[in-house]
């Protein structure tokens, strides 16, 4: 059986994928059409139903919940990974409701977390998240929502923070912060998705197992990140849940869902049947 699998080409997914893709496991006689992209045109395709496997934001995952399903392998939560909003060092800021932002995409899960944390701030741009910070600094934008490897290099890039929407989600909810995660489509056998949680983790614990050599699937595809940065976002956002979202896991989900409903962020209906 062939599925299709999307997923970003930043090193904790390709960290997460690459003993499953490369076959440095054992595939079970499955075999995969790899599609690297950023997450927010992953999370268009996931409207779509274009890809049979896919990691998408659980902001994504929240509109596609009829047509999808959460792997509980493979997804990026935790405590102190939460998107930042930064502006120009020494630069006069707005009220962010007037401010011009520049967001990673609407759907990812960070600009959810801006919506409920900062529901006036509508005056928001897409980007692609990797030109985020030059963006802001040519006064393009009056503040910027970083994600990724920009957590870690807004500083020296010459901005600083305005708001660390992961300390203010941990505050409000007392949960983890559920930023992005696997999902398969639904009419895939659910036999088949079994077996690709349990590949999944399997690639996980391959992949920890000979850190912390980085395979070069990682490393080519982060081309311009020095190897301390690759290790950063590696060490941050691959995690125990990434193994499995356990209880704990999986409540900070359904946390992060019901937060949004009750902000009249999506509808009632929209809460279905989250796990395969």
């Amino acid at each position: 059986m062939k599925l299709t699998l999307g997923f970003s080409p930043c090193p904790n997914d390709t960290f997460i994928f690459d003993a499953l893709v490369n076959k440095k496991i054992d595939t079970q006689g499955l075999e995969f059409d790899v599609q690297l992209e950023d997450v927010e045109t992953l999370n268009q395709w996931a409207a779509e139903g274009k890809l049979a496997l896919t990691k998408l934001s659980f902001n994504s995952l929240l509109q596609v919940l009829n047509q999808y399903a959460l792997l509980h392998c493979g997804s990026a939560l935790g405590k102190g990974v939460g998107p930042l909003l930064v502006c120009r060092k020494e630069a006069i800021r707005p009220s962010l409701k007037d401010a011009r932002i520049a967001i990673p995409g609407r759907n990812t899960t960070a600009n959810l977390l801006l919506s409920l944390a900062h529901p006036e701030a509508t005056n928001k741009t897409e980007l692609l998240f990797s030109e985020i910070e030059a963006a802001v600094l040519r006064d393009e934008f009056d503040a910027g929502l970083v994600i990724h490897e920009s957590r870690f290099t807004y500083a020296e890039r010459g901005l600083e923070k305005i708001m660390d929407l992961g300390d203010w989600w941990e505050q409000v909810s007392g949960a983890a912060i559920p930023l992005g995660g696997i999902a398969i489509r639904r009419d895939i056998p659910r036999e088949a998705a079994i077996l690709v949680d349990s590949l999944i983790q399997q690639s996980v614990r391959y992949a920890w197992q000979h850190y912390p050599t980085l395979p070069e699937f990682v490393t080519l595809n982060a081309q311009e990140m020095n190897e301390s940065v690759m290790r950063q976002h590696i060490e941050l956002y691959v995690n125990e849940y990434t193994d499995d979202l356990g209880p704990v896991g999986e409540k900070a989900i359904r946390v992060l869902f019901e937060k949004a409903r009750e902000a009249g962020l999506i509808a009632s209906s929209a809460l279905g049947q989250i796990f395969y």
